[in-house]
């Protein structure tokens, strides 16, 4: 490392002095809850001190922005899921719910499932979520979406591509 790039670290604490409340700020914007804004924001910062990578001084709200906007979405997609698992349990009698630790390690696996397919084009998750979780034949993906049964068979073999790159592959 130069002299000019030692000169350019910024240390953690003084980066979360002088942006946090911006950060704060354009969260609260974004999520429209205070309390959730706080958390992101500090989830921010965690996970530059986890990155345990020097900052650098050049475009510091950027980098702040670009990791807060990751876990915005990762918030929105936890809350859509929860809603739909809720509004799913909602059609099952009362006396089949699972208790609230069950549901939290349901929600807990669907959160993983959605992050697993996270850059999937969205007509291979489709299938694959007919195939693997609709328990669905490729014959039976293919007339459900319209497509041949031998594209069925290449999203679902991509989809599992994907998701073993994903857990193995660093």
């Amino acid at each position: 490392m130069s002299s000019a790039e030692i000169d350019s670290i910024v240390p953690l604490e003084v980066l979360y002095g002088t942006h946090h409340g911006w950060l704060q700020s354009w969260l609260r914007r974004s999520v429209g809850c205070s309390q959730q804004a706080a958390d992101l924001a500090q989830d921010t910062f965690v996970r530059l001190l986890v990155r345990g990578q020097p900052i650098s001084d050049r475009a510091p709200r950027a980098l702040l922005a670009r990791i807060a906007r990751g876990l915005v979405i990762d918030h929105w997609r936890r809350d859509a899921l929860e809603r739909a698992y809720l509004e799913a349990l909602a059609h099952v009698p009362e006396l089949s719910h699972p208790s609230p630790e069950v549901r939290h390690e349901a929600l807990q696996c669907l959160e993983r499932i959605a992050q697993l397919l996270d850059g999937l084009k969205p007509a291979v998750r489709e299938a694959f979520l007919l195939y693997q979780l609709g328990g669905l034949t490729h014959a039976q993906v293919a007339l459900e979406l319209n497509i041949s049964s031998r594209s069925v068979e290449r999203h679902v073999a991509s989809a599992l591509l994907h998701c073993y790159r994903v857990c193995f592959e660093p």
